[in-house]
């Protein structure tokens, strides 16, 4: 199966930027419709965004317009690019199988403030 490794996470003022890596390893992403998810201590994972395999997209209201998701199939990756980045983006970032989070990573924190 899939097995997924996230990188680029950090620490960054307000209205920063990032991005996320997921390195997929075991299967081809191409398989698979991918997505970003985010979880706070204390509340429930929110699915951040998602890529289908005809490379359709969706966001979550709280980041559209702010967030982009993508692939490279040439190397198994799939990106979040993070701008205008608020407190409340601070979580940790987990890619994983979308929608249904079957397959995911270790996760990835980004804190914002």
């Amino acid at each position: 199966h899939v097995q997924l490794v996230e990188s680029g996470g950090g620490s960054v003022q307000v209205g920063g930027s990032l991005r996320l890596s997921c390195v997929a390893s075991g299967d081809t992403i191409g398989r698979y419709c991918m997505g970003w998810f985010r979880q706070i201590p204390d509340k429930e994972r929110e699915a951040v965004a998602g890529i289908e395999s005809d490379g359709s997209t969706s966001y979550a209201n709280s980041v559209k317009g702010r967030f982009t998701i993508s692939q490279d199939s040439a190397k198994n990756t799939v990106y979040l690019q993070m701008n205008s980045l608020k407190s409340e983006d601070t979580a940790l970032y987990y890619c994983g199988t979308w929608p249904q989070m079957t397959h995911w990573g270790q996760g990835t924190q980004v804190t914002v403030s």
